[in-house]
């Protein structure tokens, strides 16, 4: 069965649904529905042996809990008599017979449903007379992961999720990114250990800390399976919204990951992994979107633990929360000494430029920087993801770059590489193909300077920088106040005696790069014009910016002059030509 028919059924249940429900709650029914009928289809095969083990268990009064997660060959099970099949068994009982269903899960089963809220829906249904018909409806496609694979499902979630939300009005790109996106961030990540992961039973962790559906573990999983069967990946996560929380936790239990390892909250107000590390991160966290509910928690986590808490370097301004997740992912990495870390984080043009000298971005960029953890930027596509046509940029961040990668940012402009797609969804019109991924990892991965041809006459696509190329020191420059003789106010009091008082109307601010010498630039660029001028060094600050679209700039002369009067003269001659034809 494939996904668009998958879809298009689960669908379907939706025309039961109109009338007794408003169409922004079907996916209240549907989603928990689907998720029911997946782990039904997973423990079928192993029902008969877990009852079996169980009536055994009980009867020598054993905890059976351990032997049944054996025997169901997978790391949950349920131990309730009934399946969704047999529930169509007894129509009268329906409701009873799913809620007993249910109870039987294991613990973390149990916590799905509970996300999903799936009681109430189970109630709301009886009282419209529609369970049956729901549950009947569900009980004839066959979920098992032979029939459906893990990667179809996670499609299948994401594309109800995303019709549900537009139905809402919801921005559904909150839940989740792009396929071809994630890939592309998986491939950066571990295109540099390619030997070290190759090794049998080589064991790593992943997390993402807006983990949204696992749409981003999923995809690292089934990499490091083609690349390498022996390598394990174990995976974290947090996530905010319930229904993906709870989709994100069955698909990881199917997938034999320890549901333990996916907490349920706000990351930045309420770490459910404090004191871990991790050796690889990947994550997409919503841009522009105000930090002002969970303000007071990470101001008291920046002025109280500094450093030794997540948000030491600096915090940004409350319109925009993406860089507090860039800084919880520094805070992440695993001590170079013990092996370093390496993380993908996709942001907005915003981060790259917002704040002058002194601000909180501007500080976190500096942080990043000066210690060397920024291997690359590259800019995407616009519309390329479903609730946003900006420009977006991946980040990718480690503190074990190569000996050739120290001290330096590559920045590859990939924003040529897209092609139209079929059908849009929501604002996302472009797509990569397997070509454009591969060849923006072979950019990062060969690490050159690159020009290329993408239609537009040849233009710079990868460039390479030293670090304090991004970096400049702002000056204040001043100049005396003068009194209406125009001679320099001197000041009368304290250290200011004597010296000529500045004049607020006249002062300034030069950026310096960091490559320049203040002292040699203030000479030839100020002084020439302002002889009188001078520098206070108390206001000096250095800032940091990533002008990334300045980089990729190409100039194009404007055509000659001789060329654009001869077009003028010809519409001109042509608008006369006209007219006399009207006025005869």
């Amino acid at each position: 069965m494939n996904q668009q028919t998958l879809s298009a059924f689960i669908w379907s249940v939706a025309d039961l649904l109109r009338g007794d429900y408003k169409q922004a709650d079907y996916g209240k029914v549907i989603l928990p529905f689907t998720v029911l009928r997946r782990l039904d289809c997973v423990l079928e095969p192993t029902k008969a042996a877990v009852l079996a083990e169980l009536a055994a268990k009980t009867k020598q009064g054993i905890n059976p809990e351990p032997f049944l997660r054996r025997k169901a060959g997978v790391n949950f099970f349920n131990q309730s008599p009934m399946d969704l099949k047999k529930l169509l068994g007894d129509p009268d009982y329906v409701a009873l017979n799913l809620t007993t269903y249910i109870q039987g899960f294991s613990p973390e089963v149990r916590d799905i449903f509970e996300r999903f809220e799936f009681q109430a829906q189970i109630e709301r249904l009886t009282k419209a007379g529609l369970l049956y018909q729901v549950a009947e409806k569900f009980a004839q496609i066959d979920l098992h992961p032979e029939v459906v694979s893990n990667m179809q499902m996670g499609l299948v979630f994401e594309e109800l999720i995303r019709k549900f939300a537009e139905i809402s009005n919801e921005t559904a790109g909150e839940h989740f990114t792009p396929r071809e996106v994630i890939k592309l961030m998986v491939n950066l990540i571990f295109i540099e250990d390619d030997d070290v992961l190759s090794k049998p039973g080589v064991v790593r962790t992943i997390y993402d800390p807006t983990a949204g559906t696992g749409g981003m573990l999923s995809v690292a999983g089934e990499y490091l399976a083609e690349h390498n069967p022996q390598a394990r990946l174990t995976v974290f996560g947090q996530e905010l919204n319930p229904e993906s929380y709870a989709i994100c936790k069955a698909d990881m239990l199917i997938k034999g990951q320890d549901v333990a390892n996916i907490s349920f909250g706000n990351t930045l107000s309420d770490d459910g992994h404090a004191h871990k590390k991790f050796d690889y991160m990947l994550a997409n966290p919503p841009f522009g979107v105000e930090w002002k509910k969970v303000e007071k928690e990470v101001r008291k986590e920046h002025e109280q633990q500094g450093y030794n808490g997540r948000f030491g370097p600096g915090l940004p301004r409350v319109s925009d929360g993406s860089m507090l997740f860039l800084l919880h992912l520094l805070s992440k990495m695993r001590p170079a000494a013990e092996g370093g870390s390496r993380f993908g984080i996709v942001l907005n043009g915003s981060p790259l430029f917002t704040g002058g000298a002194g601000s909180g971005e501007s500080e976190i960029r500096r942080y990043v920087l000066e210690n060397d953890l920024c291997e690359a930027i590259v800019g995407l596509p616009t519309d390329m993801f479903y609730n946003t046509g900006i420009s977006t940029y991946i980040w990718i961040i480690s503190n074990r770059k190569p000996a050739a990668r120290k001290g330096k940012v590559q920045l590859i402009d990939a924003s040529g590489y897209w092609q139209k797609m079929r059908k849009s969804l929501g604002s996302k019109r472009k797509e990569l193909s397997d070509a454009h991924i591969d060849r923006i990892t072979q950019l990062f991965g060969q690490f050159v300077e690159a020009e290329e041809d993408l239609g537009q006459g040849v233009k710079p696509i990868s460039r390479i920088f030293p670090n304090q190329a991004f970096g400049y020191t702002t000056i204040t420059v001043e100049r005396p106040l003068r009194d209406e003789h125009g001679q320099p106010v001197l000041g009368s009091k304290g250290k200011q005696k004597g010296k000529p008082q500045p004049d607020s109307a006249l002062r300034d601010t030069e950026n310096v790069p960091l490559s320049d010498d203040v002292q040699a630039y203030f000479k030839r660029e100020v002084l020439p014009h302002a002889p009188d001028a001078w520098i206070d060094p108390e206001k000096t600050k250095v800032g940091y910016e990533i002008p990334f679209n300045r980089h990729f700039y190409v100039f194009k002369p404007p055509r000659p002059l001789a060329q654009i009067d001869a077009d003028l003269k010809q519409t001109t001659d042509r608008i006369l030509a006209m007219i006399q034809g009207l006025s005869a």
